[in-house]
């Protein structure tokens, strides 16, 4: 459920869609540049997994397994966007800390809790689902905020950012949702993460139930998300051609 939004700080959108970046008034040079940095350098991680995606599948002859070929990469990069919670914080992007904190930390709980933690799943094609969504996803992002702050945003990448969200949206939660089910008989067997009583601390805590809440937090949230995202397609696209007509 990770969202994105704006100079590689602000996420409002679940990662798919269309925040638009917005600069604090009177943003350093220092710390434009910083950003200008960290989003080239996202772009260039992002497009590094997708090179290893294309690679491993034309070695392979298959596209199931494709997760061990970046794995690495992967878990660097978006282990990265946390950043974008002291983005927040420091006042260097005009956004909710506690929004984006829970927003980038939903994907990094796929990566991590889910993914990671239960083996049984890396091989399940629904991986690749939402890390295909995740990385065509995060390559136009970051490309859209760098192009953004230097304030020379190419007509395409900005359809892109407004467009594709169409199709990854549901491709990734989809990719989340079925990787998440996956590992649940796993996480249930093992009993990974969970606390049972008796203990000193008097208290319990079941990780089959917690995956199962989170997996019921999507359905209200996805419609809600996709829609707003298409309101702001309509609002920023239509804006754009009234500008090209007015020229």
């Amino acid at each position: 459920m990770a969202a994105s939004g704006s100079g590689g700080g602000s996420r409002a959108d679940n990662g798919y869609g269309s925040q638009q970046p917005r600069r604090r008034k009177g943003q350093g040079a220092l710390a434009t540049a910083y950003l200008v940095i960290y989003n080239v350098v996202m772009t260039a991680g992002w497009l590094v997994i997708a090179v290893g995606l294309v690679r491993a599948y034309l070695a392979k002859g298959s596209y199931h397994s494709l997760y061990y070929s970046i794995e690495k990469p992967l878990k660097f990069f978006q282990t990265g966007a946390l950043l974008e919670i002291l983005h927040c914080a420091f006042g260097i992007v005009p956004s909710s800390v506690v929004l984006t904190a829970f927003q980038v930390m939903s994907r990094v709980f796929l990566t991590w809790a889910i993914t990671h933690s239960v083996k049984e799943v890396q091989t399940e094609d629904s991986v690749l689902l939402f890390v295909v969504a995740w990385t065509i996803t995060e390559i136009i992002r970051y490309s859209f905020y760098t192009f953004s702050l230097l304030n020379h945003l190419p007509y395409l990448i900005k359809w892109a950012r407004y467009t594709l969200f169409i199709v990854l949206y549901p491709m990734g939660i989809s990719g989340e949702l079925l990787t998440i089910y996956a590992a649940l008989p796993f996480v249930r067997q093992s009993g990974l993460y969970s606390i049972s009583l008796p203990n000193k601390y008097n208290f319990s805590f079941d990780y089959y139930t917690f995956l199962i809440l989170i997996m019921i937090a999507y359905i209200p949230i996805f419609p809600q998300l996709y829609f707003h995202m298409l309101h702001q397609r309509r609002k920023v696209l239509s804006h754009t051609e009234e500008h090209k007509k007015s020229e």
